[in-house]
């Protein structure tokens, strides 16, 4: 899948550049996506140089956690419902635990602590696939998950929108929490169809009915605040739970006597063979995504959009956003400049503006997510994990739309 993938944002590249230059007389078409190239594989270094440091940290860190047995204990508490979820996966083994920490840190907007763990988490899953090139059941359910972006507090959306001069950064927080909600459920209720899990058994009922009584409480409480007590709960509260759970590791350990400086560095060197491992997939990924978005074909999509709906009769307002919802599955970065952009051009608290800072809080990265997930244990057949989660991420993008129609319209 990802093989033809890939072959294919080039062929859709140069067919829309031969277009150009054939029909618009662009020639320098071919020059620019020459240089997107050259330009997309330096910034994959610069990537994996300041992914290697955070790699290193959070990989020393997670190593004290194992030796404390955190991971083991998470395992043990979520082993019933996983071993429903996830068939394959052994009661109590660590890769329980070490997705059940990748989920929080993606909930709490952590994303520096998340990634290194969930390479953890999907090299504890290889372990177990009797392949080493098909991705296994449960890798793709993790995987789908952790591309659905479910996040609780958005803290770099408000930084955004604060930076634009929005009065009150924290206004797309409930739809954001809407919208990654719906991308999250898409994503499992997919995987569980793909695979026919039993998503209404008991146990798994036990545990999803709490934790969604939860949140509904959570949101329910966070809309009594004010924007100002909002805002800076949301801050306070994810520097705060980052730099928690690190004492958190660090007094457990070392109350079950674990040499917590041996640990951290033992764990930290293993952040060398993750950098290396990464770096030809990021390379072969962002490259692809560079050379699509300097043939002009996302452009020409978006168009091509705007005439479907003005056809349809709709309202047109959502497709200024849409560049940052074509972009996201593709490049973080790009996403972030285009939702950058929408703010400076149409205004940081337009309609347009609303719904890009919406759907930015509410999807993945898909492709990146593939790339570097799949490709650090070497996973070259993807099977059912691209479509789930592009349906998740098609999702997210639908209900955040629907939402700020709802909230803003």
């Amino acid at each position: 899948m990802l093989n033809g993938l890939w072959l294919g944002f080039f062929i859709v590249a140069a067919v829309s550049a031969l277009a150009q230059w054939l029909i618009g007389g662009n020639a320098g078409i071919w020059a620019a996506m020459v240089e997107s190239i050259f330009a997309m594989a330096k910034l994959s270094v610069e990537v994996m140089v300041l992914l290697f440091g955070t790699l290193t940290l959070w990989l020393g860190f997670l190593r004290i956690a194992e030796k404390a047995g955190i991971v083991e204990w998470l395992a043990k508490a979520l082993g019933p419902l996983f071993l429903r979820l996830m068939p394959e996966v052994p009661a109590g083994h660590p890769a329980i635990g070490l997705i059940t920490l990748n989920f929080a840190a993606n909930g709490l907007g952590l994303d520096n602590a998340a990634t290194p763990i969930g390479l953890k988490a999907m090299k504890a899953l290889q372990e177990l696939n009797p392949s080493d090139t098909i991705a296994s059941n449960a890798q793709i359910l993790f995987l789908v998950l952790n591309a659905s972006s479910l996040t609780l507090l958005p803290v770099t959306i408000f930084m955004y929108r604060a930076q634009q001069g929005a009065p009150d950064p924290t206004l797309v927080f409930l739809p954001i929490l809407l919208a990654t909600s719906c991308s999250t459920m898409v994503g499992f209720l997919t995987v569980a169809f793909m695979q026919r899990l039993r998503v209404w058994d008991p146990v798994v009922l036990a545990y999803l009915i709490p934790g969604a009584l939860a949140l509904g409480g959570f949101m329910a409480l966070l809309a009594t605040l004010s924007a100002t007590a909002l805002a800076s709960l949301s801050s306070v509260l994810g520097n705060v739970t980052l730099f928690g759970l690190i004492m958190l590791f660090l007094i457990i350990g070392a109350l079950r006597k674990v040499k917590v400086y041996e640990a951290f560095v033992e764990g930290a060197k293993e952040g060398f063979d993750v950098a290396k491992n990464l770096l030809p997939y990021l390379v072969a990924m962002l490259c692809a995504v560079g050379v699509l978005r300097a043939s002009g074909a996302l452009d020409f999509g978006l168009d091509g959009i705007r005439h479907l709906v003005e056809w349809a009769g709709w309202d047109t307002r959502f497709v200024d956003a849409l560049p940052t919802a074509l972009v996201k599955p593709f490049s973080g970065s790009a996403a972030r400049a285009m939702l950058i952009e929408t703010m400076k051009t149409e205004g940081v608290d337009s309609f347009p503006a609303l719904v890009a800072a919406t759907i930015q809080g509410s999807t993945e990265t898909t492709f990146y997510v593939l790339a570097v997930y799949f490709g650090s244990v070497g996973i070259q057949r993807a099977r059912h994990a691209v479509g789930c989660a592009l349906l998740a991420e098609l999702g997210g993008v639908l209900g955040a739309i629907g939402v700020c129609y709802w909230f803003f319209g």
